[in-house]
């Protein structure tokens, strides 16, 4: 039975809708939380699948929140040996800076629903589903360049590094998939100080999330599967 490890930076920000496409193709699940579990131990080198999660800090920040590099050591390790990596948000940023790229701030926050525009790898890639301009999430205000040898697949108008392939066992998506309505509710909580600074409005991230959120749902799950199948053999 393939085993996979998600590394949770605040607890809200889980695996969302991903959990259930794993669960349902037999896979098992765990977690461990950064600057509390060892994120670089064996057992984290080794797993069938890692997945780095969202979070509201920088993956240059290492002088604040040293345990990033440990996930830097681990992602770097992992994607130099064949092993499955998927990053998300704050994951997908790690992964670049792990492959030698460099992530700083951008020139705004992007929160709110809007659709990928895939590049030509994109629409022959995993994420081909989301060419018919579904919006998902987006809520970063960071950035990256792409990393030297990795495929780009996504962009937005705003910031073109939105998620890139790194050869057929690394995906990085700074856009969120996974996320559900109901479990939006928390981040709702957990980001009120940042949806204020940004003059957002709740009730207008609720109603979107309850629109977008179950038709996102079954193609991000097409995504996911698709990437996993297309994985090398374990």
């Amino acid at each position: 039975m393939p085993s996979a490890i998600a590394i949770r930076h605040v607890a809200f920000e889980d695996l969302g809708t991903f959990a259930a496409v794993l669960e349902r193709r037999g896979w098992t699940i765990s977690y461990r939380d950064a600057a509390v579990d060892d994120v670089a131990g064996a057992e984290v080198e080794a797993v069938d699948l890692l997945v780095v999660l969202g979070g509201p800090i920088g993956a240059y920040e290492e002088e604040l929140y040293p345990f990033l590099m440990d996930e830097l050591r681990v992602i770097e390790h992992r994607l130099a040996a064949g092993r499955a990596v998927l990053g998300i948000c704050l994951g997908s940023q790690l992964m670049a800076r792990a492959l030698g790229a460099r992530v700083y701030p951008g020139t705004g926050k992007e929160i709110g629903w809007a659709p990928l525009q895939l590049t030509e790898a994109g629409r022959g890639s995993c994420l081909a589903p989301l060419a018919d301009g579904t919006p998902m999430l987006h809520w970063h205000g960071d950035t990256f360049d792409l990393p030297k040898g990795a495929g780009l697949l996504a962009s937005t108008p705003r910031y073109k590094n939105q998620a890139f392939a790194w050869e057929r066992h690394g995906l990085a998506l700074q856009c969120h998939l996974e996320v559900a309505a109901a479990g939006l509710e928390r981040w709702y909580i957990g980001h009120a100080c940042e949806v204020a600074a940004t003059g957002l409005s709740v009730p207008v991230l609720r109603a979107e999330a309850r629109h977008w959120a179950p038709l996102l749902a079954p193609l991000a799950a097409q995504c996911l599967e698709a990437w996993l199948e297309g994985l090398p053999p374990r």
